[in-house]
């Protein structure tokens, strides 16, 4: 494999990748297990200006993992990440990604990875933030760490929309409540041994603990693990290309003009490690 370098964007989350092209991606026998080991190791990955077409993107996605679907015709790997709802029925609900989160936690088990492809960015606005729940736990000491270990959160889509949405109508409510709730461990150990935070906007309640006191606790954790210190703010360009580990990173887009031409094209990477 030719030489391909990494250079860390922050001290806890986040390498530039420099030296890949479209033979990397696709015919590179090497590359996917190199990508996917520098993904664990820096929890985002940055490649700039690959401009890859919907094609190139399924193909690489599909070399380094099990990739959701998500509609019909070409490819229906592809996710469009926009507010425009002729683009994307879904637009709406998309404003719930403006606050951290971790992808699938109202699932039995959540993705493992993100793959975007900027297509069209916006004027202004729009970036995307990163902040690693792996280091949020490092950085607990001994007393916190075995306390929290101790704590399983509900997780909810209703607390999720409720953050920008926070008087839904009764259809919005039953909509939102289609999906019952989840409750997982405050503290994911992962099967390599490495433990993480499970924070974020799906949080609602801590199972046992009085309902404000819960809530005083998780939003202190949250807003500990994602000072600008310890995030990485990705400012897309077209043809840029992030992927993140879901399982241990906490991301958000920051807030953008609904009428902006911003579109993203997303692969989603199928998870196989319950929160434990």
């Amino acid at each position: 494999m030719d030489t391909i370098t990494t250079e860390p964007l922050t001290s806890s989350v986040g390498a530039l990748v420099e030296g890949v092209d479209r033979e990397h991606l696709l015919d590179d026998e090497d590359f996917p297990a190199w990508c996917l080991e520098a993904l664990d190791a820096n929890g985002a990955l940055v490649f700039r200006g690959l401009h890859l077409d919907d094609a190139t993107q399924v193909a690489w996605s599909k070399r380094l993992g099990k990739v959701e679907l998500f509609g019909k015709g070409e490819n229906p790997e592809i996710f469009r990440v926009t507010l425009d709802p002729k683009k994307n029925p879904s637009a709406e609900y998309l404003k719930g990604t403006f606050d951290w989160h971790i992808d699938g936690c109202t699932d039995d088990i959540p993705i493992m990875a993100t793959m975007l492809s900027a297509h069209a960015v916006a004027e202004s606005g729009g970036e995307t933030e990163f902040a690693s729940a792996y280091a949020a736990y490092d950085d607990l000491d001994a007393d916190e760490k075995a306390h929290l270990e101790t704590i399983r959160v509900v997780h909810t889509v209703e607390a999720s929309q409720r953050l920008h949405n926070p008087n839904p109508s009764p259809e919005q409510v039953e909509m939102w409540r289609k999906r019952p709730p989840k409750v997982h461990p405050l503290v994911w150990t992962h099967r390599d041994g490495r433990k993480s935070l499970v924070l974020g906007a799906t949080t609602d309640h801590i199972e046992g603990m009085d309902r404000d006191e819960g809530r005083a606790l998780l939003d202190d954790l949250l807003a500990r693990a994602t000072t600008p210190d310890r995030t990485y703010r990705h400012t897309w360009q077209l043809g840029d290309v992030v992927i993140w580990d879901n399982r241990g990173v906490l991301h958000r887009a920051c807030p953008y003009d609904p009428s902006s031409a911003r579109d993203m094209h997303r692969t989603t990477f199928t998870g196989d490690e319950p929160i434990q």
